[in-house]
């Protein structure tokens, strides 16, 4: 009897060996022959489930994001709960969900790799350039949704204009990832986290 072929499995099988690859050898190695054998499949049974190169990168973009929202969910459980006290706890909530963004250990500095090189490819290639900027929109609705939040709480200086710090935290964190990732022996865990709080700390009202 032939055995029967779970698409999603398959799919979910060459999307993991999509990102290995790409993390391991650089997104140009990340072909379909080499996503094959990464998968133990054969190429044919990939372009059953991808057309091509373009197609490929495409898939390979939404998993990333998939994979990074649903741990951001997680974390933002917590955060959306309406039992937390405000002040201090919410700011703290509030720093840990932005925190997952970051590439605090080798996860997470693995999908912050394999974002920059999406972003960066999508530069000279204008089929990856919607992946990219829905992954960007999805940063900053997450970073605008933090603040809110916090202004509902009450935990933000009076007057401050919410699409100016929305785009100046979300820069900061794109700087962030972009000097550990580049230099994770200078720029460490714990400094991610300490620029981050301290960046909190200035937009909270004054005692």
């Amino acid at each position: 009897m032939p055995k029967i072929v779970d698409p999603v499995e398959r799919r979910q099988a060459v999307a993991d060996a999509v990102l290995r690859v790409a993390a391991r050898d650089g997104l140009e190695h990340a072909s379909l022959r080499n996503v094959a054998e990464e998968a133990g499949l054969a190429i044919g049974s990939v372009r059953h489930y991808i057309a091509g190169s373009s197609e490929l990168m495409i898939f390979a973009m939404r998993e990333l994001a998939r994979r990074i929202d649903a741990r951001i969910h997680t974390r933002a459980r917590d955060l959306l709960d309406p039992g937390p006290a405000p002040g201090a706890d919410r700011r703290e909530q509030s720093a840990r969900l932005l925190a997952e963004i970051l590439p605090l250990d080798a996860e997470r500095r693995e999908e912050s790799a394999l974002w920059l090189s999406f972003v960066t490819a999508a530069r000279t290639r204008p089929e990856l350039r919607p992946r990219a900027a829905e992954m960007q929109s999805g940063l900053d609705a997450l970073v605008r949704h933090v603040l809110t939040e916090a202004e509902h709480s009450g935990g933000l200086a009076p007057g401050l204009d919410l699409d100016i710090e929305t785009r100046r935290l979300s820069a900061l964190l794109d700087g962030l990832t972009l000097q550990a990732v580049q230099h994770p022996d200078l720029v460490g865990p714990d400094e991610l986290r300490a620029v981050l709080r301290r960046h909190l700390d200035t937009l909270t009202p004054t005692p």
